[in-house]
């Protein structure tokens, strides 16, 4: 069965159920808060085995047959059966310690429901715009990762060494920590995100942006029929996602419930500093079970004070002639 005659038998099952039963389609009514508002609440599990690009290998095309789906998908099951079963390999003394083992990881293994070979759906190629020519000079002189020079201070290394980073803007999976538990009023929308603990609060009565730059920008939300959109702007920082700036993007976040177990979610990124055009991607959230634990991040506590002592003992040494 085709994803698309998937979608039409589910839409005819909506049709059919019983009056009161859970929405399953997306043509059905979402299930509600007390004061009639789509009820966005719960914890949310954004992980998703569908790439934010669309791999050039796959061309124009924009979807994955239901064969190819469960291919992927039993894909990821067999690797992350073959990674868990694998002895841990130590490192020799002084040898390359490497990074996290595979036990940390948790990149899911589901698609998104659409089927898409891409989280990205603007532009049609499934991939991000030209960046302009500006940011793509800047972004070529980087220093390759690992090759950074020895930092002067701690203001020399990025947010996320130092365990301050965000990753709520957008909501995108990584490689672990993909939950999102969401508290709702009548005039307040709250995100607690698990990755690196961050906490938006999105006033949802009106009220204009703010002009006081955050980490998190300043967001303000309304209700377009049963779509939830948010615009953030004012961002202090730029976002994680690679390329982005501070200084002149903004956000927009399309959240719709989608049935009992899920929600769409689409962003748009506007950044004309780094992109030539904004570029929207769309994943789904799913119901989780469970609750949302503490984030810690004990790197910034511990390898940041070695970080800056080794490259101190390193300047000692070449002070030295050695």
């Amino acid at each position: 069965m085709t994803i698309r005659r998937r979608v039409a038998v589910l839409l005819m099952i909506g049709l059919l159920a019983p009056a009161g039963a859970a929405a399953q389609s997306a043509g059905a009514q979402p299930p509600r808060t007390s004061w009639g508002d789509p009820d966005l609440g719960g914890v949310w599990d954004f992980r998703t085995i569908t790439p934010l690009e669309r791999p050039e290998e796959l061309g124009d095309k924009a979807f994955l047959t239901e064969e190819e789906v469960a291919a992927a998908e039993q894909k990821a099951v067999d690797r992350d059966r073959f990674m868990n079963e694998k002895p841990a390999e130590r490192a020799t003394k002084g040898g390359n310690v490497g990074a996290y083992n595979w036990f940390w990881m948790d990149f899911g293994t589901a698609a998104v429901e659409s089927g898409r070979t891409s989280l990205i759906v603007d532009p049609p190629n499934g991939r991000r715009p030209q960046m302009t020519p500006a940011a793509a000079e800047a972004w070529s002189k980087r220093p390759p990762w690992g090759q950074e020079p020895p930092p002067d201070s701690y203001t020399d290394m990025s947010v996320f060494d130092r365990c301050v980073g965000s990753m709520a803007l957008p909501i995108y999976p990584t490689a672990y920590n993909n939950y999102v538990h969401v508290f709702q009023t009548p005039d307040h929308l709250a995100m607690f995100v698990e990755m690196m603990g961050s906490v938006r609060i999105i006033p949802l009565d009106g009220r204009p942006h703010a002009a006081v730059p955050q980490a998190l920008g300043n967001s303000r939300g309304r209700w377009e029929g049963d779509t939830l959109v948010v615009e953030t702007q004012n961002f202090s920082r730029g976002m994680a996602l690679i390329g982005a700036s501070h200084d002149a993007h903004s956000l927009v976040e399309r959240f719709t419930r989608v049935g009992a177990g899920s929600i769409e979610y689409e962003f748009t990124v506007v950044d004309p500093t780094v992109w030539t055009k904004p570029w929207t991607a769309v994943q789904t959230l799913r119901r989780a079970a469970g609750a949302v634990y503490e984030y810690a991040c004990h790197e910034g506590n511990y390898a940041l004070p070695n970080i800056l002592a080794g490259a101190r003992k390193a300047e000692a040494q070449r002070a030295a002639g050695r």
